[in-house]
């Protein structure tokens, strides 16, 4: 909630319920996770998320405003899981099916792989972004990472160093998409989306990836609504204020068992 490019924006109205009502009803439809957990914060502006949570029969831990990958870390270990799939919860556009592929994925390679996700060479839209890991990488990571940046952001220790984690990436097969922007961090990203369900929730609730692309070829118009910004817009300036602190230069690359 504590968002400050866009405050409460999980509670922002779209078609008459809050953004994370979406996003929780649309992850829920994915089949291959077994148990959804929100891990937030202990300031008292997030109590509204608590409350949420029991009110729709959600498990919810509350930790760290700064150490995200700590909150991540105990929210896992709190309720045992042995592979934690990672949504982040102001993607109110997330695919059930984008989910259960990156999922699958894991399961196909488990005990060859460490981690997998469709983000590190971006090709699907922002918004749709997906980590599927093991607790053992989770907890390394915990244990390891020592910058702001990765203790605030949970993953990026694990997948900037490849030498220590064994890293998958999944490719969206029909082209490129990284380039739209279907997340929400601005009052333009709510017009965006808000724009989208306005066309496409009355029909069907779920309605998927393609549907959303289908629109837009027909009503390309409104990606112009939220252009103006970059991916990874906040990650990139927190880890060039990191550097510059710092005299550096660099630049990001790129269950069956408990899921959660």
């Amino acid at each position: 909630m504590g968002s400050t490019r866009l405050p409460k924006k999980m509670m922002i109205d779209i078609m008459g319920k809050p953004l994370i009502w979406h996003v929780f009803n649309r992850v829920k439809r994915a089949k291959l996770i077994d148990e959804i957990v929100i891990a937030t914060t202990t300031d008292k502006e997030d109590d509204i998320i608590e409350k949420w949570a029991r009110e729709n029969g959600l498990k919810c831990h509350r930790g760290s405003t700064e150490d995200v990958l700590d909150r991540f870390y105990q929210a896992a270990k709190k309720y045992k899981a042995d592979i934690i799939v990672r949504i982040t919860p102001d993607d109110p556009l997330k695919d059930p099916v984008v989910i259960d592929k990156i999922i699958k994925h894991y399961l196909d390679n488990e005990g060859k792989i460490d981690y997998v996700s469709n983000t590190i060479k971006p090709t699907y839209p922002e918004g749709l972004d997906v980590e599927v890991f093991s607790f053992d990488a989770l907890e390394r990571a915990w244990k390891e990472a020592k910058t702001k940046v990765d203790r605030e952001h949970v993953t990026t220790y694990i997948w900037n160093n490849p030498s220590k984690f064994r890293l998958a990436n999944v490719t969206h097969e029909g082209g490129d998409l990284s380039h739209m922007r279907w997340t929400v961090d601005y009052a333009e990203d709510v017009e965006f989306i808000r724009e989208i369900y306005a066309r496409l929730y009355r029909k069907n609730k779920i309605f998927l990836m393609e549907d959303v692309l289908n629109l837009l070829k027909k009503c390309p118009e409104l990606t112009n609504i939220n252009s103006g910004h970059v991916r990874f817009e906040g990650y990139l300036s927190k880890l060039k204020m990191q550097q510059h602190k710092k005299g550096e230069r660099g630049y990001p690359c790129g269950g069956r068992k408990k899921r959660t």
